[in-house]
């Protein structure tokens, strides 16, 4: 009796040895503990590209990738992975990319089971509110004029549009950037512009800058120099 009993209590041993619990690796235990710290700024409605592109290259680089999207990738999965470890894994990485997410975005996704579900959803939510917004902004750069500004204050409203332009994910050509900045020249900067448009050779937009800075310091020069006259 005491064997058999003895010999029950072996079998139960074995048996819950045979199923043990699913640990968590020393990558997820990674990402989960510095996402925050790796990922600092959390998603809103105006930083998609930016917020994605660090999910992305993050989970890329602690092998999680296939977890954004299974049906593209094969890369770093492990076909011994159970699918209770698969499940495990996944549940704290949707929670934790769900950490990184704003108030105002999280009740779009808080529901969704899965961290590809989560993924997905962003990005087609994003996708084409960022479409709209670069086409927005590259028509403001277009038709940005200097008018009064300063030509530092003129650079930096420039630069302020291409780097929304860059955040939105897209990106504009420096050549058609200098285009812009001499579009927006007034006439005052006529001759300068000229010179700058039938040089030969490239011309980089620091050079452009200072280029511009000299020549506003020679304008200011000659027209407290050679002030105009009152009309009569």
């Amino acid at each position: 009796m005491a064997n058999q009993a003895s010999a029950s209590s072996s079998i139960g041993t074995t048996s819950e040895a045979a199923v043990p619990t699913p640990g968590i690796s020393p990558s997820l235990k990674f990402v989960i503990s510095n996402l925050k710290f790796l990922v600092p700024h959390a998603l809103t409605p105006d930083n998609f590209p930016i917020w994605s592109t660090q999910i992305a290259k993050l989970f890329k680089a602690n092998g999680f990738a296939e977890f954004l999207d299974p049906k593209s990738t094969t890369e770093n999965v492990d076909p011994n992975q159970d699918a209770r470890t698969w499940k495990i894994t996944d549940q704290n990485l949707a929670t934790a990319m769900c950490s990184t997410i704003s108030p105002a975005v999280l009740p779009y996704v808080i529901h969704l089971e899965s961290t590809q579900e989560i993924w997905a959803t962003l990005h087609t939510r994003f996708q084409s509110s960022n479409r709209s917004k670069v086409i927005q902004l590259k028509h403001e750069l277009h038709n940005v004029s200097m008018q009064t500004m300063s030509m530092t204050q003129y650079f930096t409203e420039i630069k302020k549009i291409v780097d929304h332009i860059a955040s939105a994910g897209s990106s504009v050509d420096p050549e058609d950037v200098m285009i812009y900045i001499l579009n927006g020249l007034p006439p005052a900067y006529q001759s300068f512009t000229t010179t700058i448009r039938t040089m030969q050779g490239s011309l980089s937009l620091d050079s452009l800058y200072a280029l511009l800075i000299s020549e506003e310091i020679h304008l200011k020069s000659a027209a407290l120099k050679f002030p105009k006259m009152p009309d009569n």
